[in-house]
């Protein structure tokens, strides 16, 4: 009894000493918050981690047998009583321990890096579909390199919490716990707290290293990211670089963060190059000690010679716990910091969303359109006012006027993209702001100015929103958008792979594809942001007789720079600093002979001149 009570006095005396010893780096509290904050996710998997933990009990156990069967047979070979029998007994028992360690180690990786790996994925999922909900206001806001570190350097350090932090908090504290109440009971409490007088020395030696090492790496990584974004950039703009003459210039920016790369992670190489040394110095030391004083012990008659192997044995079963100690507030420290900012991110609230009374519904009929004020967020200038006008079913809407003048703001109000605070938008008998997004977005087909491809096929792009399409069907909307004989001049016609954003082909190109990527949704609304503007007039000319022909009875919104893109429609709004200046169809518009007159005079003028008409 007395023998326990001095065990546990030395162990918790060791323990104390060590959390002490980390008490600079990190609060108890710290060490603790970050396994809170998952318990969410322990809970739900409560039983693979249970399992996982007793298997970690029962191996460390198991690594006992081996150095008492050792000590067993070097001192049978002393007393010169060692029989065939016993050896292959004892041999049997270790080799039984070594199978049984294998397949028990195998089982609570298994179930440990399985579970981790399951929460990293959750994790991706739960950012992903935030990123799905969150406005264009939010990605103005965020850099895409942030956006992506938070998606896998933070989940990957948050997996290696629920990894290697469980691990090492069990393994070193069951582990370290059993090896040395088995040396103080078996062996010797005299030698082992002797053993151990270095060892708190390696662990706030460690523990010192990792704080400066995760700091220097912090800077190391923000300096890769700088470099990453650079690459990206210059990649995406290379067209641009070659254009002005920049290559140079830019070789230079890279070289000089390609140095900072360098230089930041060197400094973290130094660091990291103190590791093995320090602690090689010390678990030298502390062999030096039990050595010795073991020696003298054996000489005395005190000590047997296979006890003290078997303590040096369970000596270097001790220094993994020892060492993980600084590895574990390291590992929590990084995790606790990186699930902080992936909840920080996830804590973000949609600027749009639906409301609680929001209900699924199919939209269509006229359009009503009453906006008394809008004004983007964080902004201080109105972007529309007093904008109040109708569309039937199935007219044509067109949405001119001068750049800055509100028109693709108004037709980012019909996808909610933001939300009227001063007004209502409604689509037949509905209120857009009463109806599901989803319900809304499956009514519009929307061709925007920034006319994004993915690296993927042309028949791939074309029916990213309608994958089960029929290449006939494919086929039909690149037809109608006036890209089908282009296509088919490729190498590969629809299975050519487009380049990254579509850098492959002409801002022609692009826009039409995009145009046929709309069409194939055959939607209620189909809504043009300046779309034509990067093809000639006869393909104009083209694609709005097609428009006019299969959409008869559908509704058409065309925002255009270029007026001759909708001299057709049914309505026309000129826009003039966020309100509407003029209304009606082109022949009222130019009988008024206003902004709207002005306009269409001076770009046909411009077209004579560019056609030859005019000379100066």
């Amino acid at each position: 009894m007395a023998l326990f009570h001095d065990s546990f006095f030395f162990i918790s005396s060791v323990a104390a000493l060590l959390l002490h010893s980390f008490d600079y780096t990190l609060r108890e509290d710290d060490l603790l918050r970050v396994f809170l904050d998952l318990m969410w996710y322990f809970r739900s998997k409560k039983w693979r981690y249970i399992s996982a933990v007793a298997t970690l009990v029962v191996v460390a156990v198991l690594n006992l047998i081996p150095p008492q069967l050792v000590g067993l047979v070097i001192d049978s070979i002393e007393r010169k009583d060692l029989t065939m029998a016993h050896l292959l007994l004892w041999l049997g028992i270790i080799l039984a321990v070594a199978v049984s360690t294998y397949l028990l180690r195998y089982a609570w990786r298994w179930l440990l890096f399985g579970a981790a790996i399951e929460l990293s994925t959750k994790l991706r999922e739960q950012l992903f579909d935030h990123f799905t909900k969150m406005s264009p206001q939010f990605y103005q806001t965020k850099r895409v390199g942030d956006l992506m570190a938070h998606s896998t350097n933070d989940i990957s350090a948050v997996e290696q919490t629920a990894m290697d932090g469980i691990l090492t908090l069990v393994d070193s504290m069951t582990t370290g716990a059993v090896v040395m109440i088995t040396m103080i009971s078996t062996i010797s409490l005299k030698l082992t707290i002797v053993a151990l007088l270095p060892m708190p020395i390696m662990a706030y030696a460690t523990s010192r290293y990792g704080k400066i090492l995760h700091n220097r790496f912090d800077k190391a990584q923000a300096a890769f990211s700088d470099l990453n974004d650079r690459v990206q950039e210059n990649i995406s703009g290379m067209r641009v670089i070659k254009a002005f003459g920049q290559e140079h210039v830019e070789q230079e920016n890279f070289v000089s963060l390609s140095k900072d790369v360098v230089a930041k992670n060197y400094s973290v190489a130094k660091i990291d190059s103190l590791f093995d040394p320090t602690i090689q110095i010390i678990v030298g030391l502390s062999y030096f000690l039990s050595i010795a004083v073991g020696g003298y012990e054996v000489a005395h008659g005190r000590l047997t010679i296979g006890s003290l192997t078997t303590f040096s044995m369970y000596l270097g079963q001790l220094i993994w716990p020892m060492l993980a100690f600084g590895w574990l507030f390291n590992i929590v420290e990084r995790g606790h910091a990186s699930y902080d900012r992936i909840q920080k991110l996830l804590a973000i609230k949609e600027d749009v969303s639906d409301r609680v009374d929001a209900y699924a519904a199919d939209i269509s009929g006229d359009i009503d359109v009453h906006i008394n004020h809008f004004t983007y967020p964080m902004a201080t200038k109105e972007s529309l006012r007093s904008v109040h006008f109708k569309v039937k079913q199935g007219y044509t809407l067109g949405v001119v006027g001068r750049t800055g003048s509100g028109k693709t703001t108004l037709l980012r109000l019909f996808l909610r993209e933001f939300d009227v605070e001063d007004g209502d938008v409604s689509i037949g008998m509905h209120s857009i702001y009463r109806v599901e997004k989803s319900s809304l977005r499956k009514t519009i087909a929307y061709v925007p100015q920034d006319h994004f491809l993915f690296s993927a096929t042309i028949a791939e792009n074309i029916a990213f929103a309608r994958p089960m399409a029929t290449q006939s069907e494919i086929a039909e909307a690149a037809r109608i958008a006036s890209i089908h004989e282009d296509i088919l001049r490729f190498p590969k016609g629809y299975d050519t792979v487009v380049g990254e954003r579509g850098v492959t082909l002409s801002g022609g190109q692009k826009q039409r594809l995009s145009i046929a990527r709309a069409l194939l949704l055959d939607a209620e609304i189909l809504i043009l942001d300046d779309s034509l503007s990067a093809v000639d007039a006869r393909t104009e000319a083209h694609i709005l007789d097609e428009l006019k022909d299969k959409r008869q009875g559908r509704t058409t919104i065309i925002s255009a720079h270029r007026l001759s893109a909708v001299e057709h429609a049914n309505l026309i709004i000129v826009l003039d600093d966020g309100r509407i200046a003029e209304s009606g169809t082109h022949e009222d518009l130019m009988k008024v002979d206003g902004l709207y007159a002005t306009m269409y005079r001076s770009q046909q003028l411009e077209d004579l001149v560019e056609h030859g008409g005019v000379r100066a």
